[in-house]
């Protein structure tokens, strides 16, 4: 598939339909992610499995997810990136549906490693035509809209999980089935609503003086500021999987709650991240700067994940669970991904950002096997709660020395 390089004239409103479709994406992505953290008890009865064995199911997930991700970015920047969108959710749909049907912790891996191969389509692709389609003055706004999918979609798979499983005590194989139907058909809405490459005129004549030129992923992991923001975001992702994978379990076990109580608990941190992300990418928006809300954020959240595993009173767990959901990941994440993509190669957008997530979600397949295996071996799950918040304490460092402030009005080089 050879793609149009001169890009195609669109309203000046399409931006916002690329916003919608992406948002409903992630909705999508979290909620086939999220339905198996609060059933993992129930399922590790029936499978005979400890927490380590529990937290390698999601781990083997976000390997394949991470290992994919990079390649499935060249792939949408030479063939087509709503085409390997939409391939990726073809095979994410069938693979969620096969989840509900395994007859064996082994092929219920394997059917899980496959589904991370098909969500590692997303990210690169996605993000590349969601930053060519949105007006820069927007950028950061528009992604935080974006990402707060992802919100919606972690609560809609906590609360989904249960209230089918733990309230109304079905199958833990019927979330699966729930997931899969919308997520194939907005794999062919992917394919006939968006636009590979968008035609917009010349705004800024500097924008145009070089053509854009393919590069080695050596000039991209070798950019002070992108590996900064590398890191940043694999400390960030990491801490924020050990909460979104063991939070329900750790509710259940160590804070006394039950039932659909724990779906709705766990639901505050992704609730909460919505205005949170909403809020702070359109200051960051404003200001232009990137080390200002890093400096911000990230401190809070540090203070927000060490106290979800300290404190022990029920009222106080909410208020720093609402804590971290406004400044933590999915609050951070939107300033970093403009600031990776004001500092990307010219040609290799997809490329850069795949690799970012690559480098980010290599925390998602550590956080959910070490936070099992420090709770097996210590008996205690608040060890890996601890371990995130030093993560971040790395991440904020390495970030602070190596990278240099993004500035208003930048663009990519």
């Amino acid at each position: 598939m050879k793609k149009d390089e001169e890009g195609v004239k669109v309203s000046k409103n399409y931006w916002i339909r690329v916003v919608i479709i992406f948002f409903l994406g992630w909705i999508l992505m979290y909620g086939t992610r999220t339905i198996f953290n609060p059933i993992m008890g129930i399922v590790g009865k029936q499978f005979g499995l400890n927490n380590t064995q529990l937290g390698l199911a999601n781990s083997i997930f976000f390997l394949t997810y991470a290992i994919f991700q990079v390649p499935f970015g060249a792939l949408g920047d030479k063939y087509g990136r709503k085409l390997v969108i939409t391939i990726g959710f073809i095979v994410l749909a069938v693979m969620s549906w096969l989840s509900g049907i395994a007859a064996s912790f082994t092929l219920f891996l394997v059917i899980r490693a496959i589904a991370g191969v098909g969500q590692a389509s997303y990210y690169g692709p996605q993000y590349a035509l969601s930053s060519e389609a949105i007006p820069e003055d927007k950028l950061t706004l528009g992604t935080a809209i974006i990402n707060s999918g992802m919100a919606f979609g972690t609560s809609g798979g906590y609360l989904l999980s249960s209230y089918l499983v733990l309230q109304n005590h079905q199958s833990w194989k019927v979330p699966f089935f729930v997931v899969a139907i919308p997520t194939f058909i907005l794999a062919i809405l992917f394919f006939t609503c968006l636009k590979e490459k968008v035609y917009r005129p010349k705004e800024n004549e500097e924008q145009e003086k070089e053509p854009g030129e393919k590069v080695s992923l050596k000039k991209i992991f070798t950019d002070k500021n992108l590996v900064a923001a590398f890191i940043l975001c694999f400390c960030s992702i990491y801490a924020n999987f050990v909460i979104i994978t063991w939070l329900p379990s750790f509710l259940i076990s160590n804070r006394g709650f039950q039932g659909g109580s724990v779906g709705f608990i766990s639901s505050l941190v992704p609730w909460a991240s919505i205005p949170g992300a909403l809020i702070f990418a359109k200051l960051a928006d404003k200001t232009g700067s990137t080390k200002k809300w890093i400096y911000i954020l990230v401190p809070l959240s540090i203070i927000s994940v060490f106290a979800i595993a300290f404190v022990s009173n029920k009222t106080l767990l909410i208020a720093v669970l609402i804590l971290y959901g406004l400044t933590g990941k999915l609050a951070i994440d939107p300033i970093i991904v403009a600031y990776v993509t004001k500092k990307a190669p010219s040609g290799s957008l997809s490329t850069t950002l795949s690799a970012y997530n690559f480098i980010g979600m290599s925390g998602s397949i550590l956080a959910p096997y070490i936070t099992g295996w420090l709770a097996d071996v210590t008996g205690q799950m608040e060890i890996g709660f601890y371990l995130g918040c030093g993560l971040l304490i790395i991440g904020l460092i390495v970030f602070a020395v190596l990278a240099t402030d993004s500035k208003k009005g930048e663009t990519a080089v």
